[in-house]
């Protein structure tokens, strides 16, 4: 296609449970080339008791999460950007979002003493991805990849944290963000629409924009 990416070393997805940050991930890989960093989620011990019991297992998980996380950060930072491309599923300000919903007032007094430390050394990506998506579809997604720790999630916990994701976002200012309605797109199955994803990406150099997909005329 003739496109340019020479401007972008890391590129990080994000979105809220069931939105496809790691379907995007995959084949932005195989496109691009580079490394691939993939959030280890399935390694939190306490990720399926927080799903049964919120309230008794949120800290823990949260905990073990932002320091997941800057481990794998630390990994970037040591990583020579300019020789090939990062391209993550994730972005570290996530842990904040969720901690945001899933904490209690004195549980995120000190999780923000620890998260303000972490996130001093935290590398910026060039270019951040939200994909944007309906409670809905991200419920039918979860159901239908029917991971057994994700059976517990409860509509009324997407929806919320779909809310503050979509706040985030809007108010988002740190680095370039495109953001980019998922309800009519499939880029896993659709070359066409992985392309024109790959168009925008290519095109966008700052600020913040929106595109959404027409099926007959493409991003719009």
């Amino acid at each position: 296609m003739g496109l340019r990416f020479d401007h972008l070393h890391y590129i990080a997805i994000e979105g809220v449970i069931g939105a496809g940050k790691t379907s995007l991930a995959h084949p932005l890989l195989q496109k691009l080339g580079g490394r691939l960093v993939l959030e280890e989620f399935e390694e939190n011990p306490f990720l399926e008791d927080f799903y049964q019991d919120p309230e008794h297992y949120a800290f823990q998980t949260q905990i073990f999460f932002l320091l997941s996380r800057y481990r794998q950060q630390e990994q970037i930072m040591q990583y020579d950007l300019f020789e090939k491309k990062i391209i993550a599923d994730y972005m570290f300000v996530k842990d904040r979002i969720f901690a945001t919903l899933n904490l209690n007032e004195k549980e995120m007094t000190l999780y923000n003493m620890l998260a303000r430390i972490l996130e001093k050394r935290i590398v910026k990506p060039d270019l951040a991805i939200y994909l944007k998506a309906s409670t809905k579809k991200l419920m039918h997604n979860i159901r239908k990849r029917n991971r057994p720790y994700e059976r517990q999630i409860k509509e009324d916990y997407i929806d919320a944290l779909n809310n503050l994701y979509e706040e985030f976002f809007w108010n988002y200012s740190s680095t370039p963000l495109l953001i980019i309605n998922t309800e009519n797109l499939d880029f896993v199955n659709n070359e066409n629409h992985l392309n024109q994803i790959l168009v925008e990406i290519s095109r966008h150099r700052s600020g913040k924009k929106l595109v959404s997909f027409d099926l007959g005329k493409g991003l719009i």
